[in-house]
């Protein structure tokens, strides 16, 4: 039996390919990816209504000083989580930006070299019919 999900997938192109190697190479970015993917996770969403709801009813009397400065700062971490996410998605719209425009390049040039050729081939054949194509004078009446 064959894996049908790998061969529905289609291949990654070039530029994600070689990010997310360098991506794997840097601790750091695992690490901000990790926290990223939990963070943009409904598991994420369950664990703080859990704790929230845990600390306000059951923990303190009083939980809003408290509760406020933890989501404030927690709040301030994952906006700069999205900020490298988004910093990420940028530099790789670029890098795929930059090699589709190289390769879109290298195509309009050799389409230009084929329309070249084309034209001469073409001019070439036009006038080798016209040489063989007998004068109209010089055709039997009759």
């Amino acid at each position: 039996m064959t894996d049908t999900t790998a061969a529905a997938r289609p291949a990654h192109h070039p530029s994600v390919i070689a990010l997310e190697q360098a991506r794997a190479a840097d601790l750091q970015l695992r690490i901000a990816d990790a926290i990223t993917r939990f963070a943009g996770s409904m598991t994420f969403v369950y664990l703080h209504v859990a704790v929230f709801a845990l600390w306000m009813l059951v923990i303190e009397k009083s939980p809003w000083p408290t509760l406020t400065l933890i989501v404030s700062l927690e709040a301030i971490f994952l906006s700069t989580f999205v900020m490298i996410g988004q910093n990420r998605q940028a530099s790789f719209q670029q890098h795929k930006a930059d090699r589709d425009f190289a390769t879109s390049e290298q195509e309009l040039h050799v389409n230009t070299e084929l329309t070249r050729s084309i034209e001469h081939l073409t001019r070439e054949i036009h006038a080798h019919v016209l040489a063989q194509r007998p004068a109209p004078g010089d055709q039997a009446s009759g």
